[in-house]
């Protein structure tokens, strides 16, 4: 991950996905003891992973944003929000059983959507997520 330049009161970090740069986002925004995670799919270095598995697709797509929140030296059981878009409702129970399997124990607030479709038709998910932890952001004071 490569960090951009901040205001003092947040940081940010890039994953590996073209569209970060091609469209100026971050993959993670840290504001105070929240961090924020883009929209994740299951693609990694140019490949869409697990076509046609929206189960595994979801797993990957968690896996992308569980790396960004380690960065910050957070965890799962840090997450208090998760939100997926999916392209079709059949893959519903598919999403939601991939989402329990990772949060079953730590209950997030939820929001599943159904969306025409996502940047490429082979993604069949996409994934974000909001992280806190009271004092993170004075823990993370002074680090890069």
């Amino acid at each position: 991950m490569t960090e951009i330049p901040a205001p003092q009161s947040s940081l940010r970090i890039s994953g590996t996905s073209p569209w970060e740069e091609e469209f100026g986002y971050s993959r993670a925004v840290r504001a105070g003891d929240f961090v924020l995670v883009a929209g994740s799919t299951a693609y990694d270095n140019g490949v869409v992973l697990n076509e046609g598995d929206p189960y595994q697709q979801t797993l990957a797509a968690f896996g992308v944003v569980f790396k960004a929140l380690a960065h910050y030296g957070l965890d799962p059981a840090d997450v208090v929000r998760t939100r997926m878009y999916i392209t079709h409702v059949r893959d519903s129970e598919e999403v939601g059983r991939a989402h329990k399997k990772l949060f079953d124990a730590i209950r997030p607030v939820t929001s599943m959507v159904v969306v025409e479709g996502l940047i490429d038709s082979r993604m069949m998910v996409e994934v974000e997520v909001d992280a806190y932890r009271p004092g993170l952001a004075t823990s993370l004071e002074g680090k890069p």
